[in-house]
């Protein structure tokens, strides 16, 4: 349950809250005050990110977008990511397989 699930710090302006996984997908929410940034980054899983709430700037390779309420992006593996959060807001991502480094069980960022 979202209620039940802890809500943790990962970056300043930043929180995380896992909502569900098995070794095969993971739901993420991401909680993102006004100007905090996901910084540029990429990893070996797929991921879909869908815009809860917020406004964000974001950029996945070479391209650059505002996202709104409603919007999604996909990210394939090992593409450079990133997101600044224009409007305070939230994140729904979706991660496939499962984010190790999420749960502590080593670094696969």
């Amino acid at each position: 349950m979202k209620s039940e699930a802890p809500v943790e710090t990962v970056a300043s302006g930043l929180k995380r809250q896992l909502l569900g996984y098995n070794d095969e997908i993971m739901a993420v929410r991401a909680f993102f005050e006004e100007g905090a940034i996901g910084e540029m980054h990429k990893h070996p899983h797929s991921q879909v990110a869908y815009v809860e709430s917020g406004e964000f700037e974001v950029t996945v390779g070479d391209e650059t977008k505002t996202l709104i309420a409603g919007d999604s992006f996909y990210v394939r593996p090992e593409t450079m990511h990133g997101a600044v959060c224009k409007k305070a807001g939230v994140l729904i991502d979706m991660f496939s397989p499962v984010r190790a480094d999420f749960l502590g069980e080593g670094d696969q960022s």
